[in-house]
């Protein structure tokens, strides 16, 4: 394993304020520019199926088309779906009811992966703008994600 993953979870939580900082005063366009390269390298290091924290601890926002799409995939009515499946939460969003995701097997591979919500196809975000413009989430995902971290820890270094 890399050396910048190495103990990446206690350093992620230690530099929690720092990351912060860091979002608040970032030069925007410069990091935007960095951020697919970054994403890549992240990648080239990190198998998500050895992880999969994400689809063990949080919830994909289920939007319209992805409800219509998964229910078809599943052969089920769309409300069986959301009754069997979901639930809104606090924001108006459909959410899964249960963690870990029911579409998750023991070995972490994902039984509707072609099919899966849009959030899921985009997470961790670290190839596009939400990983600036939203960094609440930001902050959260780089405490589960090997990979929000990485990206954080590089781009620190890379942006002044």
């Amino acid at each position: 394993m890399n050396d910048i993953l190495l103990n990446w979870q206690k350093k992620a939580n230690d530099h929690q304020k720092t990351y912060k900082q860091f979002l608040k005063q970032v030069n925007r366009n410069k990091a935007l520019k960095l951020l697919p390269n970054l994403h890549e390298q992240a990648f080239e290091k990190i198998d998500c199926l050895e992880c999969a924290a994400c689809c063990k601890n949080y919830s994909p926002r289920f939007k319209t088309p992805d409800i219509k799409r998964i229910a078809r995939v599943l052969k089920l009515k769309e409300g069986h779906f959301i009754d069997t499946y979901l639930q809104l939460d606090e924001d108006g969003d459909y959410v899964l009811k249960s963690r870990p995701c029911p579409f998750l097997g023991a070995d972490n591979f994902c039984s509707i992966y072609e099919h899966r919500p849009s959030d899921c196809h985009r997470f961790p975000y670290t190839d596009e703008d939400v990983l600036l413009k939203r960094p609440a989430i930001t902050l959260k995902n780089s405490n589960f994600c090997p990979a929000v971290y990485f990206v954080l820890e590089k781009l620190m270094v890379v942006v002044k």
